[in-house]
């Protein structure tokens, strides 16, 4: 109970300090619709991707969808993980990976928010739909046992 406890509080938390960014280098998706003006380059009306039912029930679908069981700790206080995600033109996640130190926390991450099969409301560049790339990190602290 006490490690589903933390789990929600580290998502709750990551949410609000690196939820919606996007993620640097997103040079691969090209489909921006770019305006050149007075030989500079800029975006107008750019609108991010963003989940309708909101940021705080995302986080509990993930949280409700990751299972500790599934995560090898190795005795570690604290494990985390970048999960990156495409939301394309038509709202879904794909490419979903997540980046960290412990594989199978990074798998589970992936599963969790894999299960998650409500639509995005996906960017928009200049009333065009475009591809977003999404970032979240998530975070576990365990608490040492009496003892340890």
């Amino acid at each position: 109970m006490m490690r589903k406890i933390i789990l929600g509080t580290c998502i709750f938390l990551g949410f609000f300090s690196f939820g919606q960014e996007p993620v640097k280098g997103t040079a691969e998706l090209n489909e921006l619709v770019l305006k050149e003006k007075n030989g500079k380059v800029r975006m107008d009306d750019e609108k991010p991707a963003f989940f309708p039912l909101g940021s705080i029930t995302l986080q509990n679908m993930i949280s409700k969808n990751f299972k500790m069981k599934n995560v090898i700790t190795h005795n570690a206080e604290q494990i985390s993980c970048d999960l990156t995600f495409i939301i394309d033109r038509e709202g879904s996640m794909t490419e979903i990976k997540a980046i960290g130190s412990n594989d199978s926390f990074n798998k589970e991450a992936e599963r969790a928010i894999s299960k998650i099969k409500q639509k995005w409301s996906p960017a928009e560049i200049n009333g065009q739909k475009v591809r977003y790339r999404f970032k979240i990190p998530l975070s576990v602290k365990f608490d040492k046992k009496a003892g340890d």
